[in-house]
């Protein structure tokens, strides 16, 4: 690891809209992370649960360490964008759920570093989880974008360069403005991006509800329209591999 004098900057950015227990455990793993050079940037919607008012006891205790505003956006992914346009750090991770041990940024940035200048960023395994029930055990693995493949975006660490040259979310998606970045930004290089085979994240995981399987079928069609979108060939074989 580099000295403290230039490690790399940490930015988590975290988008709250009335989730007050999920922000709890959200913020506080980490809090607890043992690399020192992290800065945590909250942009919430206007929560009425008691949400700016945790955020705002936080950033008394956190200083410099937390910047948070509190606003009217047009949904998740314009809350997203709003974040990566307050923070600074010179990694950026988009996060709204619990890593599983105190040197999760630790390792990824190792993993990083050991990439060298070519390395874009790294990507890990994740554990999606129903309260204390785990549901899947998610290994990433390496692979290529138009097989189908896909890293776990909240595993996802990337250098601030690969933003300032591919842009932000496409707040027009619904559901799948993260899966249309990755497309958008990683299709082609996904050798310059390292894989740390170990659980990092544990994934707040949704029911199965009417709600919820409508979002699994925009989220199919959204998926398709980014790869078509994006120019990837076989994009109709990358959905059915996905």
């Amino acid at each position: 690891m580099s000295s403290n004098m230039d490690q790399k900057k940490v930015s988590f950015i975290l988008t709250t809209y009335n989730c007050i227990q999920y922000f709890q455990e959200t913020i506080a793993s980490i809090w607890a992370q043992d690399y020192p050079a992290i800065e945590i940037v909250v942009k919430d919607g206007q929560s009425t649960d008691g949400t700016k008012e945790l955020i705002a006891s936080y950033a008394r205790e956190l200083g410099n360490k937390l910047i948070w505003k509190s606003s009217a956006d047009r949904g998740i992914y314009d809350a997203m964008n709003q974040g990566y346009q307050m923070s600074q750090g010179d990694i950026i991770v988009f996060f709204n759920d619990v890593l599983v041990h105190k040197s999760v940024v630790s390792h990824m940035v190792q993993a990083i570093e050991a990439g060298g200048d070519d390395c874009i960023g790294a990507h890990a395994d994740l554990i999606y989880a129903d309260g204390d029930k785990v549901v899947r055990y998610w290994r990433m693995g390496k692979g290529k974008i138009r097989q189908g493949w896909m890293p776990g975006h909240p595993t996802l660490y990337l250098k601030r360069e690969v933003y300032e040259e591919f842009g932000l979310y496409d707040a027009s998606y619904q559901c799948s403005a993260d899966y249309e970045f990755m497309v958008r930004a990683l299709t082609g290089r996904e050798q310059q991006l390292a894989y740390v085979p170990e659980m990092i994240v544990r994934m707040f995981y949704g029911g199965t509800s009417t709600q919820g399987l409508r979002n699994y079928f925009v989220s199919l069609r959204e998926a398709h329209r980014a790869l078509k979108s994006n120019g990837v060939r076989g994009a109709l074989l990358a959905d059915l591999r996905r």
